[in-house]
């Protein structure tokens, strides 16, 4: 099961598990149906507010999230980032999913003065108590991907930061460089299928391409 398909890391991830030889059945949940046709994806609309009962499903990917300018408020920021991939995650645990991967945000930590590092944190620490035999947490730096496919706004604040992490890509640390969405996706559907029980965390450095 994957949520979040319409964003960057969300439809690599989509893309990739309908490609994988050793998943059979790909349930999309998203809360607008997706231009997409293939023999292995059922998609399933929902409002994450009030979801219905989900199919079983044993690995799940959720990679949902929006930005403070999208959300327009703090309270709309957390519903997404927080409350509706901790109600997923629940949902899913509740029809025997056993396996979770998530992608959170370098940074993220509970207790951050800063709102968007804070709630990831806690969106973490949330789905740390859901006793899933296996999560993986990813925690990318920078994205970059095809946004145009996604029909999303230009965001030329990105494209400037893209640019100039690009540049100065020697002085900057591996964990804080911009990383390709596909690249994400890739470290954490290995993560998922390959994790031993516990928890395993994703640094950005570590899911770059070599």
């Amino acid at each position: 099961m994957v949520a979040g398909a319409t964003g960057l890391v969300g439809q690599e991830i989509l893309a990739a598990l309908l490609a994988d030889k050793t998943y059979s059945v790909v349930h999309c949940v998203g809360r607008r149906m997706l231009d997409l046709r293939h023999p292995k994806l059922s998609q399933i609309l929902v409002d994450f507010a009030a979801l219905p009962t989900l199919p079983q499903a044993n690995d799940v990917f959720i990679a949902l999230g929006t930005t403070m300018k999208v959300a327009g408020s703090q309270a709309v920021f957390k519903a997404v980032d927080l409350d509706a991939v901790l109600a997923l995650a629940l949902a899913a645990r509740a029809q025997g999913a056993t396996r979770l991967g998530v992608v959170s945000a370098m940074g993220a930590n509970a207790d951050s003065p800063i709102f968007y590092n804070r709630v990831k944190g806690e969106m973490e620490e949330a789905l740390k108590r859901l006793d899933f035999e296996s999560l993986v947490i990813a925690r990318p730096s920078m994205l970059f991907g095809q946004r145009e496919s996604l029909r999303q706004a230009a965001r030329p604040g990105e494209r400037a930061g893209l640019f100039l992490m690009r540049s100065l890509r020697p002085l900057i640390p591996a964990n804080y460089r911009a990383i390709a969405a596909k690249d994400v996706a890739n470290a954490l559907i290995r993560g998922v299928k390959n994790s031993e029980p516990g928890i395993r965390i994703l640094l950005s450095g570590a899911m770059q391409a070599k």
